[in-house]
């Protein structure tokens, strides 16, 4: 029963997680006093309620050393007092603490030293000196910003502005903020929205370049293939009607020859004849005509072409 009492204190410990920390509070929130003193934010991450006296935060890494005792280690850090009712975090609380201050002030006040142009790191241990349950180190930010989870109990970390701290209360809220406005606080010269204009001009007058180009060329091999075309039709008819006009001529002549002389001339004339076997007699008469192997090669065929003579 014991075991399982320690166990159970334990992991309720572990539920309590260090939310946010602001160390340069120029303007942020104030003390009872009026005082605006660096403060850090405990949150109750379970549903149940947990009593965190006893617990005692600091900012000396010397705490980390192994070799210490848990009344050395007590020395280095400062305790969650007890006698408070606000001690008693219920479920999704929150408990802001304010350091570099007097805990004669009151319940929420620590004499844990910190310094704003300093990395800081700060931890949460358990009420026997030992446990580490949470720490964070902070880098240097400028007033007024905090160094805060993105959402209560999440792992990561994040720098918020001074008009998005949320001392006391979730991390996480919704702002309504106009484009306009979010473009004025994140550009106040408008050099970014400058060279993204101009960006996107350039980047649209290569894009109509590239664009008219290639259709410039695609219509420039569309027109070439067009006339090329045009000019085939245009010659092609006009071949294939001369060939058949002057074939047709040949067919009529022999027509014509075979009608008049009969089928023995296969419609070739009796001039064509006469100028074959004078231009043969004459190559012969001049010893033109198969010089090499005084063979002559005309072959005597009867034609009769001169019967009628």
């Amino acid at each position: 029963m014991l075991s399982s009492s320690v166990m159970m204190f334990g992991q309720g410990a572990k539920n309590i997680k260090i939310n946010e920390v602001l160390i340069d509070n120029k303007t942020s929130v104030q003390d009872e006093f009026g005082q605006h003193l660096p403060w850090v934010e405990l949150v109750n991450t379970s549903f149940s309620t947990y009593n965190v006296r006893g617990m005692f935060i600091t900012t000396n890494r010397k705490a980390l050393d192994k070799n210490l005792t848990a009344p050395q280690r007590i020395a280095l850090m400062s305790p969650i007092p007890n006698g408070d009712s606000r001690s008693s975090m219920s479920a999704r609380q929150h408990l802001l603490i304010f350091l570099n201050s007097n805990p004669t002030k009151g319940f929420l006040h620590f004499n844990v030293k910190v310094n704003p142009e300093e990395p800081t790191w700060i931890a949460l241990y358990d009420g026997n000196g030992i446990d580490l349950i949470d720490s964070v180190s902070v880098p240097v930010l400028a007033a007024d910003k905090s160094f805060a989870r993105i959402k209560d109990g999440f792992q990561q970390w994040d720098v918020k502005p001074a008009e998005a701290v949320t001392p006391g209360i979730g991390n996480y809220i919704e702002i309504n903020e106009s484009k306009i406005a979010k473009l004025k606080r994140d550009d106040p010269h408008g050099f970014g929205i400058t060279v993204l204009s101009m960006g996107i001009v350039f980047f649209c007058l290569a894009l109509l370049y590239v664009f008219f180009r290639v259709f410039g060329m695609f219509i420039m091999h569309q027109r070439g293939i067009k006339k090329a075309g045009q000019k085939a039709a245009s010659v092609q008819p006009v071949r294939v009607a001369v060939k058949t006009t002057e074939k047709a001529v040949e067919v009529a002549h022999k027509t014509n020859v075979v009608l008049k002389d009969g089928l023995h001339t296969k419609g070739i004339d009796r001039e064509i004849y006469m100028a074959v076997i004078a231009m043969a007699l004459k190559q012969y008469q001049e010893d033109v005509h198969d010089v090499e192997s005084g063979i002559i090669t005309i072959k005597p065929h009867h034609t009769m072409w001169n019967h009628d003579i």
